[in-house]
């Protein structure tokens, strides 16, 4: 049987693995499943339809699962779908998704999301990533794995941010971000790319070497976008342990509907 505090209230039809813990005056809905090893502290906040997988830990006064704050909203029946491992400190504020997008807010596998972030409706958030304090994602942004959002960064709706991309403190993101880069600033510009990052995780020296091209041909010879993407493209095959992230950066540029940050 789950460790539920005597002051906490869990609707009947919720369901609660029995590792799960819950921590003072939480109050837990209809429609939620918690996972093994979860723990939700005090003062939490949870509706359904919400899943939540296995040993996160969410820390006191978050709010997940409430309606989405879109006021095109009728009561449709969405979701929110919260993986394993995540951490969620304190005043995090995640709301389900909408019928005008997939109707479900995602945050995936082994994130570290700090106090006060926001993920509106139809936010679609990988592994890996880092969400810094008072980040907030509008309504259908996707952030791909190993992201780094600084503190008090607003990515604007329906923006994306390439996997490995990092953004700098209080930055105002309002065109796609390609993989691996690094922006900040108001207007939004693009410093380099992610180097440190993608050293920590184990890119060898050619691999890097590689995104540095890709880098040089968006961001320092002068190339329109279409002329960039092509020369990155002949890039294929110099590297073969990069032709994925060469396929990733293809791939982002050409579904880019927001245009990206220059």
């Amino acid at each position: 049987m789950a460790h539920i505090h005597s002051t906490a209230l869990v609707d009947p039809k919720a369901e609660l693995d029995a590792e799960v813990e819950v921590g003072p005056l939480t109050v837990i809905g209809a429609g939620v499943q918690i996972g093994r090893g979860t723990s939700v502290g005090a003062h939490c906040v949870i509706q359904g339809p919400t899943s939540i997988g296995r040993e996160n830990r969410i820390f006191q006064f978050s709010s997940l699962g409430a309606d989405p704050q879109d006021m095109k909203y009728r009561g449709e029946p969405t979701r929110l779908e919260i993986g394993d491992r995540n951490t969620i400190r304190e005043f995090c504020t995640f709301n389900r998704g909408t019928a005008q997008d997939v109707g479900v807010t995602r945050l995936g596998d082994d994130n570290w999301v700090m106090a006060y972030v926001h993920l509106a409706h139809d936010v679609q958030v990988g592994h890996h990533t880092i969400l810094a304090n008072n980040a907030t994602l509008a309504g259908h942004v996707h952030v791909g794995d190993w992201v780094i959002v600084g503190g008090l960064t607003g990515v604007h709706q329906f923006c994306r941010i390439g996997a490995h991309a990092m953004t700098g403190f209080q930055s105002h993101v309002s065109q796609d971000v390609p993989p691996f880069m690094m922006v900040s600033g108001h207007p939004l510009a693009v410093h380099g790319f992610n180097i440190e990052g993608l050293r920590r995780r184990g890119f060898s020296k050619d691999r890097l070497g590689l995104v540095k091209q890709m880098h040089r041909l968006l961001y320092r010879e002068g190339r329109t976008l279409e002329d960039a993407q092509s020369a990155i493209g002949q890039l294929k095959g110099q590297v073969q342990e990069a032709d994925g992230d060469i396929e990733l950066m293809l791939e982002f540029l050409k579904a880019s509907g927001r245009g990206i940050a220059r």
